[in-house]
């Protein structure tokens, strides 16, 4: 049966959401929002994902990690994918997806990467202010990396703007949207 028939014979209408790509705006504004995220890479041929803590930063996503498969893969394949979504609902999230390069940071490099470095580590305690210092949860994460942003592409979908959710979540953007 396509549909259910409601009183009066009249079939009941689904609400139908809109789908539409995020502009570069949004999709920024999304990664400085939230600070967990799903770092993609080829491991041993395979694609793998983790999740990871990370900063956004203009054109860079900061993260730090302690050694492992994760950082033996990157340095093997350095391009990489990396993805932060939000949900309200069913028909009501936003995703977006930054592709690009990633470069480790190490305290011992040229004169460049050390300044990318401090510029990382301020970053990420803009975050988590106790990061790579002694009162740092999780000190074993020493590893401070940054992917550049070569290519962001975001999308999202919203419930039916005659919907009680879609009216809420028309509110919700006007106010985001004033403090993007």
């Amino acid at each position: 049966m396509p549909f259910q028939r409601g009183e009066n014979n009249v079939p009941n209408k689904t609400p139908r959401p809109a789908f539409r790509a995020m502009s570069e705006r949004e999709s920024r504004a999304l990664l400085r929002r939230n600070h967990v995220g799903r770092l993609c890479f080829l491991n041993e041929g395979q694609p793998d994902v983790e999740p990871v803590h990370y900063v956004a930063s203009n054109s860079w996503i900061f993260i730090r990690s302690a050694p492992g498969t994760k950082m033996e893969a990157v340095a093997h394949h350095p391009y990489v994918a990396f993805e932060v979504d939000e949900f309200d609902d069913t028909f009501d999230w936003r995703s977006v997806v930054a592709r690009g390069t990633i470069y480790l940071l190490p305290r011992e490099g040229t004169p460049i990467e050390r300044k990318e470095l401090d510029r990382a580590i301020r970053a990420l305690r803009a975050f988590l202010p106790a990061t790579l210092t002694e009162d740092d949860p999780t000190p074993a994460r020493d590893i401070v990396y940054g992917i550049h942003v070569d290519v962001l592409t975001g999308r999202m979908a919203e419930p039916d703007s005659s919907t009680p959710s879609g009216k809420a979540r028309a509110k919700r953007s006007k106010r985001t949207d004033n403090r993007s």
